[in-house]
C-alpha cells in the first residue's frame, strides 16, 4: 500500500512504523485525505497477521496542529448548501456522519487487538492529541518545544475526537474539566504527572523506546475497555459525584455567563458519557460536536480566531511588491511602561535594542521592567537563567541619541504630548537621517499631524501597541496620508518578527481600536452618572461577554490619559464633540480627587497595598442619584455595551478607517475582548443579521440618544440584505 501523508514500514519483529508527514505543510494536520488514509492503515494493522503491532510518530519537527478549521469551517458550508436542497434533515444526516468519522477511525486503532504506540516529539495538538488518547502507550520527548492539549475551547469548538471521553477516564472528573475548558497546554513532564502520557524520553529515544514497548506488551488495552474499569472518581451519581457536578455547572456559569455553548456542551458530553460504554460515550460526543459545529459562535470564532487570524499573522496586507526587510538593531524612544514592554518584546525576539530616555535613570528604569519580566518567567519555569542573560544583554539603555547610529528600525514612545513627540523625532532623525522607518506609538494622536515634524513624511507611521505589551497581541499599524509602501512593509515585518498580530488602518483621530473601545468606556461613564450602581456595570459587561469591566478598563489605561484624550478632542473639535456628564465625571476624578488609576493605586477602584481591590465609594457622590437595580433591565445594559462598539466598527469600516472586515473583528477581539464568542464587532451585526441590528440599534437611539443612530449606510445594507463579509470587496453580498 502507498500512502500519501503517511510513511508505512514494519521492522523485522513486526512493529509497524507509521510516520505522519504531510507534504507541503509545515504542520501535520487531520483532513479528510489525511482521516482517509489513518482508516487505511488502522484497517491495516488490525488484519495483517503479520503486523504485531504499531508505533506512531511524525516526520516533522512537530506532531500534529490537530484538525484544519478550514475544513471544519467548509462542513459547515456544506451543511447549508445540503440543508437548502435537500432539506435540514438530510443535511443534518451527513453532517453528523462527517463529525463521526474521526471517532469511529480512533476507535478502530484502539480497539484492533494489537499494541499501539505514540512517539510525540514537538506539539500535539487537538485531534493529534486525541489520537494519542487513542493509543495504549504515549511517550514524549523532554524537548522544550513537546506540548500536549486540546484547545478546541479557544476557537468555540471542543474535542470531538474522543477528548471528552478519554481524558474524563484518565484524570479526576475536576481535572479533566479544568483542562478541557481552559484549552491549555502541557509540558511533558506536567502531562506524566497528570497520567495523560507514561513516559518522557531524550527525542531520539522515544521511537524505539515505544517498539519496546510494543513488544513488551502484546496484549495490550484501553483501561476502559477492561470490564473491571473504575473512572477516576467513581460514578458521576454517588456521593462523590455531587460534590463535584453541581459546583462545575456553578463555576461554568460564572465563568462563561451561557455565551459559549462549547463549554456548556463539554459539561453535558463528559456527564453523560461518565455514564455509558466508550463505544456509546463516543456517540454521545459526536451528537454534541455536530451540534456546535453549527453554532453560530462556532462559526464566527473559528472565522474571526483561527482563519482570519492566521491570514493576518502571515502578512496577507503587507505590500507584495517590498523585498523583506532585514531588522537587526531598532531603537526605542521612551522608557516608560510602553516603551520598556516594547524593548523587552523585541529583545525576546532576539533584535538588538537601543532603549533612550531622557535621563540614564530612566532608561535603566525601562530595562529593569525587562528584567521583571523574565525573572518571573523563570520563576515560573518558563525561562532560563541564561535566556535572561542573552535578552538583557540586547538591551542598550542610555540617554544619548547617537546610541541610535546603525539602527533599522524606530520606535517612539514617549509621553502623548506633540512637543515631546516632535522633539524626540527630531532628535533621533538628527542622527539617523531621512532613509529609515520611523513609527510613533500613539494612542489617539493623528499620524499626519505627527509626521509633519518628520524629516520624510513617507517614512513615517503609527504602531500602536497595547499594554501591557508582553500580553497583549495586536499591534494597530496606522498609514499616514504620505506613509509609503516601504514604511508599511517595514512595520509589519517588525511587528510580525515580535510575533504580535497586525492591523492596518488608515489615520483618524483615535484609529480603529480605540474608538470602539472609546465608546465601550463612555457607555459605562454614562451609566453611572444615570444612576446605575457601579458594580452593575461591571458585573453586567461581564455577562456581555467582555473579558474586563469598562471602570477596571479605565483604570488600566489610565483615568488620566481619558482626561487628556478629552481635553484634547474639546480643544481640536469643541464642546460638542464630547459628553458633559462624562467630562464631569472624570474631570472630578483627575482634577479634583487626583485619581489617576491603577497607577497611583486609586480611580474607579481603590488598589490597597495588601488584599484585592474594591470600587471606590465616592462614585456615587459625583453622580448624586443612585437607581435601584432591580429597576434595571440587564438586557438592556448589554445591549448597551455591545452595541456602541459594533456601531463605531461600522462607521470607521464606511469612513476607510478599517477596510477589511477580518481586520476589524481581530483588532476588537485582541485589542480590548470585544465578546469573542461574537467574533467581533462586524462579526457580532452580521451574525445578528443586520435588519435586526439596525432596528434593535434605532430602538437604543429612541431611549439613550443619538449616539446609537446606526449609520445611513448601514440603513442600506440591511434593507438590500447585504453582509459585511460580502462586502468586504467592495461588492455588498446578500445574506
Amino acid at each position: 500500500m502507498t500512502f500519501t501523508h503517511f510513511r508505512f514500514e514494519t521492522d523485522a519483529d513486526g512493529v509497524a512504523l507509521v510516520a505522519w508527514d504531510s507534504p507541503g505543510r509545515s504542520m501535520n494536520v487531520l483532513t479528510p485525505e489525511v482521516i482517509e488514509e489513518m482508516a487505511g492503515i488502522f484497517e491495516k494493522i488490525a488484519t495483517d497477521p503479520a503486523i504485531k503491532g504499531a508505533v506512531i510518530a511524525s516526520g516533522k519537527d512537530a506532531f500534529s496542529g490537530g484538525a484544519d478549521l478550514a475544513m471544519l469551517k467548509t462542513m459547515g458550508d456544506e451543511y447549508a448548501r445540503r440543508a437548502r436542497n435537500d432539506g435540514k434533515e438530510a443535511a443534518m444526516a451527513f453532517l453528523a456522519d462527517r463529525a463521526r468519522q474521526l471517532n469511529l477511525v480512533y476507535r478502530r486503532l484502539e480497539t484492533c487487538g494489537k499494541p499501539v504506540a505514540i512517539a510525540i516529539d514537538g506539539a500535539c495538538m487537538g485531534g493529534g492529541f486525541e489520537l494519542a488518547l487513542a493509543c495504549h502507550y504515549r511517550i514524549a520527548s523532554d524537548s522544550e518545544k513537546t506540548r500536549v492539549g486540546l484547545p478546541e475551547i479557544k476557537v468555540g469548538l471542543f474535542p470531538g475526537g474522543g477528548g471528552t471521553q478519554r481524558v474524563a477516564r484518565l484524570l479526576p472528573t475536576p481535572d479533566a474539566l479544568q483542562m478541557l475548558l481552559k484549552g491549555d497546554q502541557i509540558k511533558p513532564a506536567v502531562a506524566k504527572k497528570m497520567g495523560l502520557i507514561h513516559d518522557v524520553a531524550p527525542a531520539g529515544e522515544i521511537v524505539q523506546r515505544a517498539k519496546d514497548w510494543v513488544k513488551a506488551n502484546p496484549n495490550a488495552k484501553a483501561p476502559w475497555d477492561d470490564p473491571k474499569f473504575k473512572p477516576p472518581s467513581g460514578k458521576v451519581f454517588s456521593p462523590a459525584g455531587m460534590m463535584i457536578w453541581p459546583p462545575a455547572n456553578a463555576i461554568y456559569r460564572r465563568e462563561t455567563y451561557d455565551n459559549y455553548p462549547a463549554a456548556k456542551a463539554i459539561l453535558s458530553s463528559v456527564f453523560e458519557g461518565l455514564q455509558l460504554p466508550m463505544d456509546l460515550a463516543l456517540a454521545v460526543e459526536s451528537k454534541y460536536f455536530t451540534n456546535i459545529l453549527l453554532s453560530k459562535e462556532a462559526t464566527a470564532m473559528i472565522r474571526s480566531l483561527f482563519l482570519s487570524m492566521g491570514e493576518l499573522n502571515k502578512g496577507v496586507r503587507r505590500p507584495a511588491n517590498v523585498p523583506p526587510t532585514n531588522l537587526k538593531k531598532i531603537g526605542i524612544l521612551g522608557a516608560g511602561l510602553m516603551g520598556a514592554g516594547i524593548a523587552y518584546v523585541s529583545a525576546n525576539a532576539g533584535l538588538e535594542v537601543v532603549l533612550i530616555d531622557r535621563e540614564q535613570a530612566a532608561a535603566d528604569k525601562g530595562k529593569a521592567y525587562a528584567d521583571k519580566v523574565v525573572s518571573g518567567q523563570i520563576a515560573k519555569g518558563r525561562a532560563k537563567t541564561a535566556d535572561k542573560e542573552a535578552l538583557l544583554a540586547r538591551i542598550h539603555a542610555t540617554a544619548d541619541y547617537a546610541a541610535l547610529e546603525g539602527c533599522d528600525f524606530v520606535v517612539e514612545a514617549v509621553f502623548e504630548e506633540r512637543g515631546v513627540k516632535a522633539e524626540a523625532t527630531r532628535k533621533a532623525q538628527a542622527v539617523l537621517g531621512a532613509g529609515v522607518v520611523f513609527a510613533s506609538n500613539t494612542s489617539t494622536l493623528p499620524i499626519t499631524s505627527l509626521a509633519e515634524t518628520s524629516l520624510k513624511p513617507e517614512s513615517f507611521i503609527g504602531v500602536h501597541f497595547f499594554s501591557p505589551v508582553e500580553k497583549m497581541m495586536l499591534v494597530e499599524i496606522i498609514m499616514g496620508e504620505k506613509t509609503d509602501a516601504r514604511a508599511l512593509a517595514t512595520a509589519m515585518d517588525f511587528v510580525r518578527a515580535i510575533r504580535k498580530t497586525p492591523i492596518v488602518v488608515n489615520d483618524c483621530r483615535g484609529f480603529y481600536v480605540n474608538r470602539c473601545v472609546i465608546n465601550y468606556m463612555l457607555e459605562a461613564h454614562l451609566m453611572l452618572m444615570e444612576g446605575v450602581p457601579a458594580a452593575m456595570i461591571e458585573n453586567v459587561a461581564k455577562m456581555a461577554g467582555l473579558p474586563v469591566g469598562p471602570l477596571a478598563l479605565t483604570d488600566e489605561t489610565g483615568v488620566d490619559l481619558a482626561w487628556k484624550i478629552l481635553k484634547a478632542t474639546e480643544a481640536d473639535l469643541g464642546e460638542g464633540a464630547i459628553d458633559a456628564s462624562q467630562k464631569k465625571l472624570i474631570e472630578t476624578m483627575v482634577v479634583k480627587d487626583q485619581r489617576f488609576g491603577r497607577k497611583n493605586g486609586k480611580g474607579f477602584y481603590d488598589y490597597p497595598a495588601s488584599g484585592p481591590k474594591s470600587l471606590w465609594p465616592g462614585l456615587k457622590e459625583i453622580a448624586g442619584k443612585a437607581l435601584d437595580p432591580d429597576t434595571i433591565s440587564v438586557g438592556e445594559l448589554k445591549d448597551r455595551f455591545l452595541f456602541p462598539p459594533a456601531l463605531e466598527a461600522a462607521r470607521c469600516y464606511f469612513e476607510g478607517v478599517v477596510t477589511d472586515p477580518r481586520e476589524a473583528d481581530v483588532g476588537s477581539i485582541l485589542g480590548f475582548g470585544y465578546a469573542p464568542y461574537t467574533g467581533g464587532t462586524l462579526s457580532f451585526i452580521d451574525g445578528m443579521g443586520l435588519k435586526a441590528f439596525v432596528a434593535r440599534a434605532e430602538a437604543l437611539a429612541a431611549s439613550h440618544g443619538p449616539r446609537f443612530a446606526p449609520p445611513e449606510r448601514l440603513i442600506e445594507m440591511a434593507e438590500k440584505g447585504e453582509t459585511f463579509y460580502g462586502f468586504s470587496s467592495g461588492k455588498p453580498k446578500a445574506a
